[in-house]
């Protein structure tokens, strides 16, 4: 592809046409604390100035630039890209390797030339040069006194750039999390870490732990294993074997109901699956828009899997309402009804907030909603299980592992997309096991986070070997006929008829080939 990269940053960083390296910049000041940073960096070929001459120490640095400087510092060879950004091959390879998510910089480009924030300047940073760095939660937190003002998802790479020095935080201890970075300051992160990285040997690559699990682990309906239960950090039936869901997620019944419907979910459980997930947006037109046509539907689909022997999973599937606390009367009144529905139904399984998002913590917002909601359900369902999610589209589990909420037969959601998520998730969840926290991923696809890309075969199967040799229970998003590389099915796909390999797209091919596996070694 080719791309027009503007004159003013062209020789900034893409290639030093009117500046060489080890020139000295007009506005770096001798003596000043960041002149020997920027001439070590510009001299091994990392940075280079304005074609005036200039470096702009004390500007805000934008997303692309500091995620270009970090694939030059990591070696990351640019991409193709869906945008004409000077700088979108870089960052789309930074995409591909897990450095952020797509929310963050989204690949339309919008945001590319915004100054970066400081926690989403920190996570890239360690991600590309010090992946393998962690930081204790309970001395390190302790050293940031604006600790609060980060937002879940950068714990970990904060953490561990203090841990290993490469930040050192100011101001009294304040981190400034949502602030901006100067150039000069981000000069200096990068040459701590790549000091860092430098001054040791690099770790030799490990395979991931793989805890043992009993020698089988039964799959089956509901007819063979009867009311679930969890035991320690595993699913298990009626008679305290471990067992294994494995299934569909539907996508927005107010968009994809047609496919939430008899044939569709019979469909679904012939080609193995035993475990249907019946996500009931709440906003975007959802739920709370039309309760009553949206709850009817929900009902017959969750009947429609009982039918056909199958769990199912009532998904309150909150989305742009991020706060679960922002309509937790509602939900209250809903899993209420649904608990005394299916009170005596060994079937149902409550999953009561899908992927609480933006500014919210498990503490304030989501383990409270948690703990009123599973007194609800408990009032009317002694034993279902429930599910819970937690902040930053469940994946902030460790939150939950150091601070549960309190009940029993209660799991915790893990969500992953296999082009954008990887080992750093892989290895929270372990830490979240090892931690006594029951994990069940009710929503993976195999696309990048947004549906598209892909479809991630290799990606796909190492986090599908990973499940299995964990034992841990999974739905794929989703059953429906969306053009994007997640949906199951191809477009116009009828949902009133049977299904044949013709009908499905390869993410689905490849998803429905793995649900009928009876036994994990």
């Amino acid at each position: 592809m080719k791309r027009r990269i503007p004159l003013l940053v062209f020789a900034l960083l893409c290639g030093a046409l009117l500046t060489l390296p080890g020139r000295a910049f007009s506005d770096v000041a001798g003596g000043s604390w960041y002149e020997g940073v920027v001439a070590r960096m510009t001299e091994q070929g990392l940075l280079r100035g304005y074609p005036n001459g200039s470096f702009g120490p004390e500007d805000p640095i934008t997303a692309s630039q500091f995620v270009a400087v970090a694939a030059r510092c990591a070696c990351l060879e640019p991409v193709e890209s869906q945008t004409d950004h000077w700088a979108a091959g870089e960052l789309a390879a930074a995409l591909k390797a897990g450095w952020y998510d797509w929310d963050e910089l989204p690949p339309t480009g919008e945001s590319y030339d915004s100054p970066i924030s400081r926690q989403l300047a920190v996570k890239i940073l360690m991600r590309a040069l010090l992946p393998e760095e962690r930081g204790d939660y309970t001395t390190q937190s302790a050293r940031i006194r604006d600790f609060s003002c980060l937002e879940g998802r950068y714990y970990e790479p904060v953490l561990a750039a203090y841990q290993c020095g490469v930040v050192q935080g100011g101001d009294a201890g304040a981190f400034h999390p949502r602030d901006s970075l100067s150039r000069a300051e981000a000069c200096a992160l990068f040459f701590r870490a790549l000091e860092r990285r430098e001054g040791r040997e690099p770790p030799a690559e490990q395979p991931e732990e793989q805890p043992s699990q009993p020698t089988v682990v039964r799959a089956g309906g509901v007819s063979e294993n009867g009311w679930l239960q969890v035991k320690g950090t595993g699913l298990c039936n009626e008679t305290g074997e471990p067992v294994v869901l494995r299934g569909m997620s539907t996508h927005g019944l107010q968009w994809y109901g047609q496919y939430a419907n008899a044939r569709s979910v019979q469909n679904t459980a012939e080609y193995g699956a035993n475990v249907f997930r019946v996500a009931m947006y709440t906003g975007e037109g959802g739920y709370l828009s039309q309760s009553e046509a949206i709850g009817r539907k929900a009902y017959e689909a969750v009947d429609a899997a009982i039918e056909n022997d199958m769990y199912v999973i009532l998904d309150w599937h909150i989305l742009s309402d991020g706060d679960p606390m922002s309509h937790v009367l509602e939900a209250e009144t809903f899993f209420a009804q649904a608990a005394e529905r299916y009170a005596d139904v060994p079937n149902v399984l409550y999953e009561i907030c899908n992927e609480p998002n933006g500014n919210v913590t498990w503490s304030g917002n989501v383990k409270p909603y948690a703990q009123r909601i599973v007194s609800v359900i408990r009032e009317k369902s002694p034993k279902g299980v429930i599910l819970i999610g937690s902040p930053t589209w469940s994946q902030d589990i460790h939150l939950a592992a150091a601070d549960p909420v309190e009940g029993e037969n209660l799991m915790y959601t893990l969500h992953f997309y296999a082009g954008t998520h990887g080992k750093d998730l892989r290895d929270r969840m372990d830490r979240a096991l090892s931690d006594g926290l029951p994990l069940f991923v009710s929503e993976w696809g195999t696309s990048r986070a947004d549906g598209s890309g892909g479809v991630f075969f290799e990606e796909s199967e190492r986090w599908l070997e990973f499940l299995d040799q964990r034992g841990i229970s999974w739905c794929n998003w989703s059953l429906c006929d969306k053009n994007e590389t997640s949906a199951a099915l191809k477009p116009g796909t009828s949902p009133e008829r049977g299904w044949t390999e013709e009908d499905l797209t390869e993410s689905g091919r490849f998803v429905f080939s793995q649900m009928s596996i009876e036994a994990i070694p």
